[in-house]
């Protein structure tokens, strides 16, 4: 394995943020939805166990679908607490886009250390000493009034009501809670889920490519600073309203959001739960930084960013009806019948994912990890 397959097969197979069935039993919430359902039949149609971006449900009673997703961006708010949060928001709202729908309500809650002491907000957070010289010190109170602007921009520029919510200042550790929930409607004619569908479908990549957010590789023990993504908000808007486009046109049968591993794991992901493989150029990829190598393409956090997949023959038609609401979305790569994931640059491998990994190779992903 070269470094960027370690760091996104570490994020892939052994982190909990992408194996969160490690440490919960949704069979047990599965079972429960079941019995549920003899109350409220045919009300939940994708629930926590189905490995996708958000819950998709029928609220008794009325028309049409619902979509809701909870996320945290609690890390990530210790360096860099206005965006974090921010960014905490805006990828809820993908999520729920993710699955066919236009978000509408989100709900926050705010968990933090008591409201007058001291914290310290820049990478040496972490450790509670300053030694980098460039932190700034606050109270707990003005970084949760940074976190809550981050929610609110977003949801301002989003359309997206604040409805209500959580707060808590009995916290002791030095990571703040940070968690948004978001609910919005179905717009396509049915839930767009995850898993790829067929080999041969076209994938089109909405948004462009960055340097920032290297939570994967600081995961994975690769780099000792973590650089948490900037918050972008014109770009969500935009992309949110190119991804509608997409949907309307009929012609996805497929889409992820970019978050944790950003292309790599989009594209791994719906690859694998669908049972295919994949291919991807990733010279193919905008790109919003000038010299950006291959592997910060595949493998960097940027947000505004979408994966959506179609027929061939539909391609174009769905490109042309993304470009219409933004300039950057391309057509990246194909989904294949094989069992593995290849991202190039210009026929250059950089690298290759397996569906199943063998257990020496998963042993090796966490031999130097802290």
């Amino acid at each position: 394995m070269n470094r960027i397959e370690k760091a996104l097969m570490h994020a892939l197979f052994c982190h909990l943020h992408h194996n969160i069935d490690k440490a919960i039993d949704f069979d047990a919430f599965k079972r429960l939805n079941e019995q549920v359902a003899g109350t409220w039949p045919g009300a939940l149609l994708v629930g926590p166990e189905a490995d996708d971006d958000a819950a998709v449900f029928q609220i008794p009673g009325t028309d049409g679908l619902f979509v809701g997703k909870m996320e945290s961006h609690c890390s990530p708010c210790v360096p860099r607490p206005y965006d974090a949060a921010a960014t905490g928001a805006g990828g809820a709202m993908r999520d729920v886009v993710a699955m066919g729908a236009r978000p509408f309500f989100l709900l926050d809650f705010i968990g933090t250390r008591p409201i007058e002491e001291e914290v310290i907000v820049g990478q040496c957070g972490f450790s509670g000493k300053c030694t980098c010289g460039e932190c700034s010190v606050m109270t707990s109170g003005e970084r949760m009034n940074l976190m809550l602007k981050g929610i609110r921009d977003m949801c301002e520029v989003m359309d997206v009501f604040i409805v209500g919510g959580g707060f808590s200042s009995s916290f002791s550790d030095i990571v703040p809670a940070t968690v948004v929930a978001i609910i919005g409607k179905l717009v396509s004619t049915k839930p767009l889920t995850k898993p790829a569908k067929c080999a041969g479908h076209k994938i089109i990549l909405i948004g462009d490519t960055g340097v920032d957010g290297n939570d994967t590789l600081y995961r994975a023990g690769l780099v000792d600073e973590m650089r948490p993504a900037e918050a972008l908000f014109a770009e969500e808007r935009e992309r949110m309203d190119a991804a509608l486009s997409a949907f309307e046109t009929g012609k996805i049968h497929a889409c992820s959001d970019l978050g944790a591993a950003g292309i790599g794991a989009a594209v791994c992901e719906s690859a694998r739960y669908g049972g295919y493989g994949a291919k991807v150029d990733l010279a193919a990829a905008p790109v919003k930084t000038e010299g950006i190598t291959p592997e910060e393409v595949l493998i960097c956090e940027t947000q505004g960013r979408y994966i959506v997949q179609t027929a061939p023959e539909d391609a174009e038609d769905v490109l042309e009806a993304i470009q219409r609401k933004t300039g950057k979305a391309a057509i990246i790569g194909e989904i294949t019948d094989g069992e593995e994931e290849i991202f190039e640059y210009d026929g250059e491998k950089v690298a290759t994912i397996p569906n199943n990994p063998p257990e020496d190779m998963l042993a090796e992903l966490t031999s130097d990890v802290p």
